[in-house]
């Protein structure tokens, strides 16, 4: 009888055993499988960085190359202006020199 009580503890003991290592060796894999699942994301995510870095790299350079469109317009119509001043000037120049045009522009008599 004392046989097939240590005997039963026995078996009782490589059964907590077993199982014991059995659910450790579960959560092994399962962390496992999460490492790799979380390496897969960091990946991803490296991934999606580079293209956010990429794309706002050219944001960057549309939005310079535009800044440098608007100043050169800005230049340029300065320039106009600048030149229409003179043109009415020199107009104005050539009313005061002419002998037979009108001494008021704005009057006109028919």
């Amino acid at each position: 009888m004392k046989a097939v009580v240590v005997a039963v503890i026995v078996v009782a003991v490589i059964v907590i055993v077993v199982a014991l290592l059995a659910m450790r060796r579960s959560r092994e894999k399962q962390a496992e499988g999460r490492r790799v699942e979380a390496g897969e994301h960091r990946e991803l995510a490296r991934s999606r960085q580079t293209e956010a870095e990429v794309q706002q790299a050219e944001a960057d350079e549309r939005a310079a190359r535009a800044r440098r469109e608007a100043a050169i317009a800005e230049q340029q119509a300065a320039e106009a202006d600048q030149k229409r001043t003179e043109a009415a000037s020199i107009e104005d120049r050539a009313r005061e020199l002419d002998p037979d045009g009108d001494p008021d522009p704005d009057e006109h008599v028919r």
